[in-house]
């Protein structure tokens, strides 16, 4: 009896040790940083950026030590092959990191396609992240199909055009024309005058890697449906008409000779081209490269144009943005400490301040430019302030698994080849729906 029990409390001990030892993948066995007044680790993976990185870990101090609890580990995603690629690898072979920033929603319906996302809104404190930081307006176009919410978008730059505003003055213009009509209008005075200059010199409109896409279609096409989705969940929902008046200005425009689809040395710099997308990032490069180029002197800024008789005060743009996402991999005291992270972060806004003075990449705020905390920063920086007024009106990537397929689709069916004019605007919307349903089966 005596060696019996002795056994028996042996067993149970070996049994307690491993129990104690269980990784807790999922978030559903106890780690060594759940048991009570034990720390909890966090991995966090942020962009490899050095301001990007540099900002995150001063959040982490920071936060650490009001939270002695929780220790947040900041490094950079490796990026060999891709930070995409070392994601998936991680994923895949159980090392994921509880949390990372650089997520494209395109991106992040791949994984959330592969159950390795928690859905953030199933998370408790994620609402008063949203509400705190006033961003309940922003993040709305990024509900995913199964209406979960999987990234928190930290930044957002509602891409706009540039405008050549000291050309456009010489031809009569006091400020850019907004709509269609009015852009044909200055490109036909515009050639009269200077056989060299084009409205827009771009080689990508004839490539037709995915990502291009997001700096000319979905620019004009998100002005012209409203922020139409194009694609939700697998279902196509372009709208027809939009995308037909999107493609049917670009082909005027190549018939007026306004466009150059060939690689030139800086175009909107020295002048050969008077419109080009534009983002925040490009005003840095400027400061060092090309001093001449002075906001409202040489060149000024606008929403996308949209088709005649519609409003441009009501452009839609697209938003090149990421954000934040929890991997499912993550325990619950991972995740609980991950989301209060979070919280501590953006209920401050200042800490947003510190955001976008060290990177120049506007918050993702519905309030970025009437919150009297960034007053300063634009003000200083005004040619940053059209994009502020506009993150609520910028449109995240489509949440597809297939969205580089997808993407590809629209510059290889329509509109690579409404550029070249070898298809019409009508025939080249219909070839790329079939093509992109047929992907989508």
């Amino acid at each position: 009896m005596k060696k019996n029990v002795a056994l028996l409390l042996l067993v149970g001990m070996i049994v307690a040790v491993l129990s104690a030892c269980s990784t807790g993948q999922g978030g559903k066995a106890e780690d060594s940083g759940e048991a009570e007044g034990e720390v909890t680790t966090i991995e966090f993976w942020a962009a490899p950026n050095p301001t990007q990185q540099a900002y995150w870990q001063e959040m982490a101090k920071a936060y650490e030590a009001e939270n002695p609890n929780v220790k947040i580990n900041v490094s950079a995603i490796k990026e060999s092959p891709s930070s995409e690629a070392s994601i998936q690898a991680a994923i895949a072979g159980r090392s994921a990191p509880t949390m990372s920033e650089n997520i494209n929603r395109g991106f992040a319906a791949q994984l959330a396609a592969s159950k390795a996302l928690v859905p953030l809104d199933t998370l408790p404190g994620f609402e008063d992240i949203l509400s705190s930081r006033n961003m309940t307006k922003t993040i709305e176009p990024w509900t995913f199909a199964d209406g979960h919410q999987y990234v928190l978008p930290i930044y957002s730059n509602a891409m706009l055009f540039g405008w050549r505003i000291d050309i456009l003055k010489d031809l009569g213009y006091e400020q850019p024309p907004q709509t269609y009509g009015e852009i044909l209008e200055l490109t036909k005075k515009l050639k009269a005058a200077h056989k060299d200059k084009y409205l827009w010199a771009k080689a990508d409109l004839i490539d037709p890697t995915a990502w291009k896409r997001w700096f000319d279609f979905f620019m004009l096409y998100n002005a012209a449906s409203g922020g139409n989705k194009f694609i939700e969940g697998d279902s196509f929902v372009g709208d027809e008409a939009a995308g037909v008046e999107t493609l049917t200005f670009i082909d005027n425009l190549r018939k007026e000779n306004g466009i150059l689809a060939q690689n030139v040395t800086d175009p909107f710099e020295t002048g050969t081209s008077v419109f080009t997308d534009l983002g925040p990032w490009t005003f840095t490069m400027w400061k060092e490269k090309f001093p001449e180029m002075k906001y409202n002197e040489t060149f000024a800024l606008t929403m996308p144009p949209v088709p005649d008789g519609k409003n441009p005060a009501e452009s839609k743009t697209f938003a090149d943005t990421k954000g934040i996402v929890i991997y499912a991999d993550a325990t619950e005291a991972q995740r609980k400490a991950a989301v209060d992270f979070l919280k501590w972060v953006y209920s401050k806004p200042e800490n947003d301040l510190k955001w976008f003075e060290q990177t120049m990449l506007p918050p993702a705020r519905d309030d970025l430019s009437t919150n009297e905390a960034f007053k300063a920063i634009l003000d200083a920086n005004p040619q940053l302030k059209l994009y502020a007024e506009n993150v609520p009106n910028a449109i995240p990537p489509m949440d597809n698994a297939k969205y580089n397929e997808l993407q590809t689709l629209i510059g290889q069916e329509a509109l690579n080849k409404v550029v070249r004019g070898e298809i019409s605007p009508a025939d080249g919307w219909a070839n790329m729906k079939k093509a992109i349903e047929d992907a989508l089966k």
